[in-house]
């Protein structure tokens, strides 16, 4: 997709790009330039809600005595 940048140095996110991140007015982006070019990555509101249910539940309850993990 491609869109155009203007005088003010601004561009519009295509609707499609839009939808599929659910982004809306209020959403942040962040614009990473690497070797390879430039990515632009939404940016959560609270950075912890990114990780939220990605570990395993075990390591954040203390283990039972006699139980093995």
């Amino acid at each position: 997709m491609k869109s155009t940048i203007t005088n003010r140095g601004q561009t519009v996110i295509p609707a499609e790009i839009r939808r599929i991140f659910h982004l809306d007015p209020s959403k942040k982006l962040e614009w990473i330039v690497d070797d390879t070019g430039i990515k632009v990555v939404p940016v959560m509101a609270d950075p912890i809600d990114a990780f939220r249910g990605r570990g395993e539940r075990r390591f954040c309850e203390p283990a039972s005595p006699g139980s093995q993990i």
